[in-house]
């Protein structure tokens, strides 16, 4: 059973700053990509960030230069690093990441979401 959390979360002013964790936890053998997704009220869910095994990161065009995308790969843990935040970057929050199992079983896995609200 694999799980992932995110943490983070929160109300800030815009032009502030927020960062968002993501763990992985359960039967682990190895972690593929992994990437962030939002989705804000009546929209569908978009990709922001993704890193990949090699360390190779893209953004959505929205948030470059704003947000960065890391990972320490000993914890199993992935972060999103947002600045300069603007209220259209208001959304629910979600993990996402390919991940092969100790029974070598490979599946996508999300978070349940963490809420991210900006104000004007």
């Amino acid at each position: 059973q694999v799980q992932l959390a995110e943490s983070g979360g929160g109300l800030v002013q815009a032009g502030g700053s927020l960062r968002l964790s993501c763990t992985a936890s359960g039967s682990i053998f190895s972690i593929n990509a992994m990437d962030w997704y939002r989705q804000a009220p009546g929209e569908q869910r978009e990709l922001v960030a993704i890193i990949r095994s090699g360390g190779q990161t893209d953004y959505a065009d929205s948030v470059k230069g704003r947000f960065t995308i890391s990972r320490e790969s000993a914890k199993n843990t992935m972060y999103l690093q947002m600045n300069s935040l603007k209220p259209e970057d208001t959304g629910v929050y979600y993990c996402h990441a390919m991940i092969t199992t100790t029974a070598r079983s490979s599946a996508v896995y999300w978070g349940q979401g963490t809420q991210v609200t900006v104000s004007s």
